[in-house]
């Protein structure tokens, strides 16, 4: 049986789905992001227990069939952009459609209605928090990284990240600096 898991992004939200599972007795084939994959049926008091428990941990158990379809968008956005060490060399609308086998229309049309906003800003919001995680940790250039995420520049990298956070690249990055040197004269 396959649940589907909303704001289940990071490996401590699958260790927390895990043990619960395991508090449950639950066994587990899967447990990805935004997705799990148990052995068993199982049955409305279980899974009214399991909603709870999740619930708890910020975690939603998803029953509406259109808010899997996002939240299976979101997390193959999330990992394509987060979990890969560069992005795939095709159009992020043919990879979503060759993710989760709809055509890119419909997924587009489908995320617009229910999340307010289109799924390539959903995907340019995420590269910048992408490039705000690579530049704090400071261990690759600018050029480094608009090439990893795929930009046709630098510049346009530099644009991007100033349109959305107000801020250049190099300024975000000097703050980091700044940050340390406040903490050290404590």
């Amino acid at each position: 049986m396959i649940l589907y898991i909303k704001y289940m992004v990071s490996l401590r939200c699958k260790m927390m789905v895990k043990q619960e599972l395991k508090n449950l007795g639950l066994h587990y084939v899967i447990v990805d992001l935004g997705m799990i994959e148990i052995l068993e049926d199982i049955g409305s008091t279980q899974r009214a227990l399991l909603k709870k428990n999740l619930r708890k941990s910020g975690l939603v158990l998803l029953d509406d069939k259109r808010s899997i379809l996002i939240e299976k968008i979101k997390s193959a956005i999330i990992d394509m952009i987060h979990h890969q060490e560069s992005l795939p060399k095709v159009n992020f609308s043919d990879y979503l459609s060759k993710e989760l086998g709809y055509d890119y229309t419909y997924l587009a049309n489908t995320f617009s209605e229910v999340k307010g906003i289109t799924i390539s800003h959903y995907i340019i919001i995420n590269k910048i928090e992408r490039i705000k995680e690579l530049l704090l940790y400071d261990e690759h250039s600018l050029t480094e990284i608009s090439y990893m995420l795929q930009y046709s520049s630098v510049a346009h990298l530099s644009n991007q990240f100033k349109k959305v956070t107000g801020l250049s690249p190099s300024y975000y990055r000097s703050l980091k600096a700044k940050r340390e040197g406040n903490l050290e004269d404590l």
